[in-house]
């Protein structure tokens, strides 16, 4: 049943990427302040990875979580790369910094044990809610991730299972930005959640087909990262982390002028949007200043009326089926 599986807090919570030094680097007072701003904007899910900045996110996020008490957030990570030390710190795209570490690609049962206590160690919070297998998808394995999902399958997932069952996780999953390893994962092994970036928004419905179904017949969850597609939607120029191809700015600029006749934010739609969905937990735009995090938190709280999103529907710029939120 979907209320017995574990899920975080919603219907915002915090995206560690850019605490990474994604794209650019920020100093450590602004991302400390950045994290209090998400606490004291009501934010109580944080995630992180040890992708992200090669450690950097996560040790940001302890330094600043270690002050709350541990039982009033919720936590993830993500397994899958282990980290090993290095004179110079391994630039890995779309970071530009990070600590004195290399990535090394490791789905197998061992490897998800060892990058648990890794990461509690980089924390030193005591626990750590959810995992996710990061990026075990097509997208950055090419042909090969059917290998690793293979690999996954019998080593990672089955560790993660064991380590719910010890209690030292509370639930595990995927972190991808592709919809097949999820909907593998849940006819194969027994996930509890997942981590989508960019795939349920207003620009891509891909999970709406046949993941966000499959999880609510399995009882299971999804965070939503990327509801801005990397900035489109929030009114920049990427798209999937690229100068957006003509057509999604066209897509957007439909949309805009829609928002604009209801006198809506499209950053507000985005992220309501996203979160409407029954079985979607939570919502994690990143952020790396305060500013930003409070902008989002406003953005979530901001009425929209019923027939914008009517209009979308009218227009076909939504599908009928699509779950939107109460006027």
């Amino acid at each position: 049943m979907a209320s017995e599986r574990f899920k975080p807090p919603g219907p915002l919570g915090f995206g560690g990427a850019p605490l990474g030094d994604m794209f650019q680097a920020v100093d450590d007072a602004t991302a400390e302040a950045t994290l209090e701003a998400a606490w004291d904007s009501g934010i109580r899910y944080f995630d992180t990875a040890p992708h992200y900045g090669a450690g950097l996110s996560e040790h940001r996020f302890g330094a600043v979580l270690r002050r709350h008490r541990r039982d009033d957030y919720v936590l993830s990570t993500k397994a899958g790369r282990l980290l090993e030390p290095s004179i110079e710190p391994e630039i890995g795209h779309p970071f530009v910094s990070g600590l004195p570490f290399r990535r090394v690609m490791d789905y197998s049962a061992a490897g998800a044990r060892r990058s648990v206590e890794d990461s509690l160690q980089r924390m030193a919070v005591g626990r750590i809610d959810i995992v996710y297998v990061h990026d075990l998808a097509a997208d950055h394995l090419g042909d090969a991730w059917t290998e690793a999902f293979e690999t996954a399958r019998e080593g990672a997932f089955r560790e993660l299972i064991k380590m719910r069952e010890e209690g030292l996780i509370r639930a595990w999953g995927l972190g991808v930005n592709l919809p097949e390893p999820c909907i593998r994962a849940l006819k194969e092994s027994d996930p509890d959640i997942f981590l989508l970036a960019g795939r349920y928004s207003l620009l891509d419905l891909t999970g709406l087909k046949e993941l966000f179904p499959l999880c609510a017949e399995h009882g299971a969850h999804v965070v939503v990262g990327g509801p801005y597609n990397s900035g489109l939607l929030a009114g920049g120029r990427t798209f999937e982390y690229q100068e957006a191809p003509p057509e999604q700015v066209a897509a957007r600029d439909r949309l805009a002028a829609v928002a604009k006749e209801h006198g809506v934010d499209l950053r507000a739609a985005a992220l309501q949007f996203c979160a409407a969905h029954p079985v979607v937990a939570a919502v994690i735009p990143g952020a790396k200043h305060p500013d930003r995090v409070r902008q989002n938190a406003e953005l979530m709280r901001q009425k929209i009326p019923a027939a914008f999103w009517a209009t979308l529907k009218s227009q076909s710029l939504l599908p009928e089926n699509a779950p939107t939120p109460a006027g």
